[in-house]
């Protein structure tokens, strides 16, 4: 017998936005984590009507397994505001075991000391190496460490939650 995961995205994230609210400031700044990350940072920035640009933030020259993986082609590093004394509000997928977090905070520090940074997250899907949590999380799921769970994006901007083997 085997079990499945249906989690309904567009849900997810309506409950993403609900508990991202009581974080945001006046001038709290929405950065994404490069790509699932950025879609909702961008999407939440329209949504809640925020001015300027949000951030996107690549974690591929900081990450780990950097000799393994080589340089990402997903994109790079963009931070149209300023870094410094900012208040900055993380947005990812996916947190899992907080590895890919942890190398966007050194990406993030490489422009600058924000005065605070806090995480919220579509899915927290538990299994941390690293201590590492989310602020917000609209689902909080377990999976077995041989799937994989990731965000797309359909023709019409819609998300889509997708379990895969790994």
């Amino acid at each position: 017998m085997t079990a499945s995961l249906a989690l309904d995205a567009e849900s997810l994230y309506a409950e993403l936005r609900r508990a991202v609210q009581p974080l945001m400031g006046p001038h709290t700044r929405l950065a994404g984590v490069i790509s699932g990350g950025w879609w909702l940072a961008e999407r939440l920035h329209a949504d809640l009507g925020r001015e300027g640009e949000p951030g996107a933030v690549s974690s591929a020259l900081h990450r780990d397994d950097f000799a393994s993986r080589g340089l990402s082609s997903s994109g790079q590093t963009r931070l149209p505001f300023e870094v410094d004394g900012s208040d900055i509000l993380l947005l990812d997928d996916v947190l899992h075991t907080g590895r890919t977090i942890r190398a966007v905070l050194n990406e993030l520090f490489d422009y600058g000391r924000p005065a605070r940074v806090r995480l919220a997250v579509l899915v927290d899907r538990a299994g941390r190496e690293l201590p590492v949590a989310a602020d917000a999380a609209a689902a909080r799921v377990a999976l077995p460490a041989a799937q994989s769970l990731a965000l797309a994006r359909d023709e019409n901007g819609r998300f889509e939650l997708n379990v895969r083997p790994r």
